[in-house]
This record gives structure tokens, C-alpha cells and sequence, in this order.
């Protein structure tokens, strides 16, 4: 689950909670793909998990990088795949996060979780798992590409809650899955998930091959409202709900998506990859969150720099212009539309890794509430269209064009419905 305080909340909030100055940026929240390897295939993953990376942090030096992230004054790390739990030193890395006073949690697909190693986890520290549901059981099979990954999700959600540690779930909606919304949270209020880290899927890695599966920006007006009738509800029935760093933002529903509290005074205050989040991938490689397209945004190797500094991942958290690029962002970074926006000085075009992923560059994101809001009251909308494909890589992205039209012209036919057309069975 996404750090709330840090990453989703008002960033004046965030930095009174951590004690921390505007220039005192430091990795407080990482999300770490331990291995590439894993037991889905799933159609809309941004890394294309399946196989092992080639040249893989060993356990050995997965272990150093955890005391590093220690000395850098990291509090919590996420640990991811692929599937985490498929790399040699799982347990071993859980266990010194902890012993070295970071937080460490869990996203999984939950395929290999049972009672014994739901156990183990918890007896290595782990604190909470996210579980990654995406719809209701045809669905989410679907998108999961595997046959029988839904019901193994609610047995894994089971075990974790009875080793201890804290159920969470997390989904990527799109225009497949968006029906199962309401059904989705009367399901996870039912099996007693405490959290519910609500996304939208983004053009990276296998979604980038599936454009008629991602919402278009005006698909945004129906589902923020949707979404933020049910974090009203989830307080009141023990679901909190928020909103992943792609959703949103300043709609009428900001304050409520975004705030911890019912006082609903946070909101979006900017990318901040490189700020307070960092994302290593299963090689070393560093960035400033996870999901950045590893072309374009990874600062160096672990072991590369480890050649040449004893602290490698301080070195490139600190003198990379890859990790900084967030750090100095003012409007003059942007472009197009959100160049000229009214909250271009506070929202910094949203998400870097879903502007990049439309169109090879951050500082013009189409995925955003207020934008689609705007629009409409023109009569219009903005509609994505592909113009070329993903290379077919961890991480890639394709490249769109934006279409302004009429609100109400009708849509291609390829664009009617969000159906996994290359997915069967």
C-alpha cells in the first residue's frame, strides 16, 4: 500500500509529520522489486513480470542494500515483483528491514501464499500485505491471465490475516474491470480488508499493448464520484480508501480522496518520485518511484556505483539528475494544457510516470479530473488515441496523440468496451 501521509496527502502535512525542511528530500518510502520472476503473466503489468531479470541482486547484496536504506533514514519499504516472495532472500531481507527499524510490507499477487509461509512472513516481520485483486472473479481471472487467481487471492487474504499481519488489497481499474467497483468493495468489507489502494491502469509495459483497455480522461467523470461515494462509506465500515498517485485530481471529491481525516484539508501537492519515494528494481537499478519507465528514469546501478562509492545508493539518490528531476519542478516544466492550468503550481501535471507514458515525456497529464471537468463544460473531451507501440520491454511505454472532439461523438468501435481482446479462457 502507498505510504498515505507521504506520498498521497498535502505535502506541508507530510513534511510536518517527518520533521523534515523543503531541501531535506530523502528515500522515506521505497518500493523494491525484489525479483522479476513470477507465477502471473497478468495483461496489464508495467514491469511484464514473468522471468528473473538477468543479473538479479543476490541475497548477499540485497541485504546491503537494506542497510543502506536504513542509514538513509528510510521508514518503510514495499517489497514487490514480480512476486517478492520467489527470490532467495525474502526472508532474509524482511528480517533485516526490520531489525534495522524500516517497515516492511508486502504487494503480492498472493498465488503462493498459504498458511505456512503467511506464517513465516509474519515471523520475518512483515507488517501488512496488499493483495492484488482486480475485479470480481471473471474478471479478474481475466486480467490476471490465470484461471483459479481470484479464489487464491481470498485464501492468501485469509492466511495473512490469521498470521497477524494486516490485509490490505490494492486494484488497477480501466475500462474492463470498472463495472466490479461497488461489488469489488462490498466483497473486501465482507472478507475484513482494512485498506484499498484504488489506481487507474496506466499505459506501461503489456497495458501499453492494450489501449482499448485504459479509461479514456473523460471516463474519469463516472468513476471519481463512484470511488469517493465509497470512501464515505468505507469510514464508516472499517474500509479506508485511497487513491493511487495516478487518480485524481482537484475534482469536487479532492479533499475526501486524499485526507487521512474527515477534516479533508489534504490534496495533491506533486510528483514525489525522488522526493520522498524511491523504486529499485530487481538489478539494482534506482529511480524515484517504481513505476518510472526504467529507460528514461533510473540514475545508476547498485553495483555499478558500488565500484566507485561504498554507499551506492545514497550516491545516486543524492547526484543523479534522474532522481532529482522532481525536486526543482515548477510550471515551467510543463507543457500543453497543463502549462496553462490554474493549479499548475501545485498539482505539477500529476503523475510523472503516466504523462511519460502517454507521451514519451512528464509535464502534460490527460488523466486528471479537474481537466475532464473542464472540458465538458465546453461541450468537449480529450480522447487518447495510440499512434505507436511499446518496444516490449520492463517498464516501456507506447506513444499517443490527444484527439479534442465534441463531447458526444461517438466513439470507435475498438474503444467501446475496455474487453481483453488478445485474452482467452
Amino acid at each position: 500500500m502507498v505510504t498515505k501521509d507521504i506520498v498521497e496527502g498535502d505535502e506541508a502535512s507530510s513534511r510536518r509529520r517527518l520533521n523534515v525542511l523543503s531541501e531535506d528530500y530523502f528515500p522515506a518510502y521505497v518500493v523494491w522489486e525484489l525479483t522479476l520472476a513470477c507465477d502471473h503473466a497478468c495483461t496489464h503489468c508495467g514491469s511484464r513480470g514473468a522471468v528473473a531479470r538477468q543479473g538479479e541482486l543476490s541475497t548477499t547484496e540485497a541485504l546491503a542494500v537494506a542497510d543502506e536504506l536504513a542509514e538513509l533514514g528510510t521508514r518503510e519499504v514495499v517489497l514487490i515483483g514480480g512476486e517478492a516472495y520467489l527470490h532467495e532472500g525474502f526472508y532474509e531481507v524482511t528480517r533485516r528491514l526490520l531489525d534495522r527499524g524500516v517497515n516492511p510490507v508486502m504487494t503480492t499477487g498472493g498465488w503462493g501464499i498459504d498458511e505456512a509461509m503467511a506464517k513465516r512472513m509474519a515471523e520475518a516481520g512483515m507488517t501488512r500485505v496488499s493483495v492484488s485483486i482486480d475485479g470480481l472473479e471473471a474478471r479478474h481471472d481475466r486480467m490476471r491471465a490465470k484461471r483459479g487467481s481470484f479464489q487464491q487471492c481470498l485464501i492468501a487474504l485469509k492466511w495473512i490475516k490469521a498470521a497477524g499481519m494486516v490485509p490490505q488489497v490494492n486494484t488497477n481499474f480501466n475500462r474492463f474491470n470498472t463495472d466490479d467497483l461497488e461489488a469489488l468493495y462490498l466483497l473486501l468489507v465482507h472478507e475484513g480488508v482494512k485498506g484499498w489502494q484504488v489506481q487507474i491502469t496506466s499505459p506501461l509495459g503489456r497495458a501499453a499493448d492494450r489501449p482499448q483497455m485504459l479509461f479514456q480522461p473523460y471516463d474519469l467523470l463516472d468513476f471519481l464520484p463512484r470511488l469517493a461515494r465509497l470512501k464515505e462509506r468505507g469510514r464508516r465500515e472499517g474500509l479506508f480508501i485511497m487513491p493511487g498517485n495516478n487518480l485524481g485530481y482537484f475534482g469536487p471529491e479532492e479533499g475526501l480522496m486524499r485526507s487521512l481525516l474527515a477534516t479533508q484539508n489534504d490534496h495533491w501537492a506533486g510528483c514525489q518520485a525522488g522526493r520522498f519515494v524511491m523504486g529499485i528494481e530487481s538489478d539494482g537499478a534506482v529511480k524515484g518511484c517504481p513505476s518510472l519507465q526504467t529507460k528514461s528514469y533510473v540514475g545508476g546501478r547498485y553495483r555499478e556505483v558500488l565500484a566507485t562509492s561504498p554507499n551506492p545508493v545514497k550516491q545516486i539518490w543524492e547526484h543523479t539528475d534522474e532522481l532529482k528531476f522532481a525536486r526543482s519542478r515548477t510550471r515551467d516544466d510543463l507543457w500543453g494544457y497543463c502549462a496553462k492550468c490554474p493549479l499548475a503550481d501545485t498539482c505539477l501535471a500529476g503523475c510523472s510516470f503516466t504523462a511519460h507514458g502517454f507521451f514519451g515525456k512528464p509535464g502534460n497529464n490527460p488523466m486528471c479530473h479537474f481537466r475532464a471537468i473542464q472540458h465538458q463544460k465546453q461541450g468537449l473531451r480529450e480522447r487518447l488515441v495510440r499512434r505507436s507501440p511499446a518496444p516490449g520491454e520492463p517498464f516501456d511505454h507506447a506513444l499517443f496523440e490527444i484527439v479534442i472532439e465534441p463531447f458526444d461523438t461517438p466513439e470507435p468501435k475498438q474503444y467501446e468496451s475496455g474487453e481483453l481482446v488478445s485474452i482467452r479462457g
